[in-house]
């Protein structure tokens, strides 16, 4: 539960010669291509997707070079999205998602839906973005009230609180751990979330469901122990961001073993 995130790459390497590409070996049935536009500018294929799917599904990735989880930061990628977008129609994608759960909440529900309609514009593929997947998935376990741990300084958690009761859920409790430049995410360690997580959902016992966002966490392998040490489901930003691009491209998104809603359709 200790190792960080980066520690977790060079073990993942492996694996995606034979399950992230393995598809070519393998060409008498047809692996579906979901296409990835990433914040960060160099982040290559998603260790997740990889546990979570196998040769299930290929992916495609691209990414917008935001330096900083700030409206600021945000702000100064906007433009880069048709562009991305446009790459990995290119490169072979049959649905895109444009990841980054705050680079697509910042600025409310419409503005979400516009960069949504933005993909869709520049690539003429269906898209979605990692925010639908986590409100997708909170509705989808039922939550009305929602404690929430974020990587975020107070000025992204607000507009996270704006958005979640744009969506009819009621934030008991929104805190972060006040990281801002987009590499900060990588010192946290497994262990880190862990208790973060639970020590946020206990200042909200009441809270029916936890969400835990930011992509850049890796957070996989922590929802089931997670979950069964606070009792309610927990979605999160990178698993159930692929869950909800998965089910674009016509997959179930059972990943079983990992939390509640990926369990569910195995």
């Amino acid at each position: 539960m200790t190792t960080k995130r980066r520690d977790f790459i060079a073990g993942c390497a492996a694996a995606a010669a034979t399950a992230g590409f393995g598809f070519r070996a393998s060409a008498q049935a047809k692996v579906p291509v979901l296409g990835l536009i990433f914040p960060p500018l160099n982040r290559g294929i998603p260790e997740e997707g990889l546990a979570m799917y196998g040769d299930r599904l290929k992916y495609v990735v691209t990414g917008l070079g935001v330096e900083s989880m700030t409206p600021e930061g945000f702000n100064a990628v906007i433009d880069r999205i048709p562009a991305a977008a446009k790459k990995l129609a290119d490169a072979g994608a049959e649905a895109i998602e444009l990841t980054g759960t705050s680079l697509t909440f910042y600025q409310g529900e419409a503005y979400n839906q516009k960069l949504r309609q933005t993909v869709v514009d520049a690539s003429g593929l269906p898209a979605t973005t990692m925010s639908n997947g986590v409100i997708d998935g909170l509705k989808e376990v039922g939550a009305k009230r929602v404690a929430v741990a974020t990587a975020y300084n107070d000025v992204v958690n607000e507009r996270l609180r704006a958005f979640l009761i744009e969506h009819g859920l009621t934030p008991l409790v929104v805190t972060g751990m006040g990281i801002e430049a987009i590499g900060g995410v990588d010192s946290v360690t497994q262990n880190d979330l862990l208790e973060f997580a639970a020590r946020v959902h206990a200042t909200a016992p009441d809270a029916d469901s936890l969400l835990l966002s930011c992509g850049g966490f890796r957070t996989l392998e922590l929802l089931a122990p997670l979950e069964a040490r606070i009792g309610v489901p927990a979605i999160s930003s990178m698993p159930h961001g692929l869950w909800a691009g998965a089910r674009l491209v016509g997959m179930n998104g059972a990943a079983p073993g990992y939390g509640t809603l990926l369990s569910r359709g195995a």
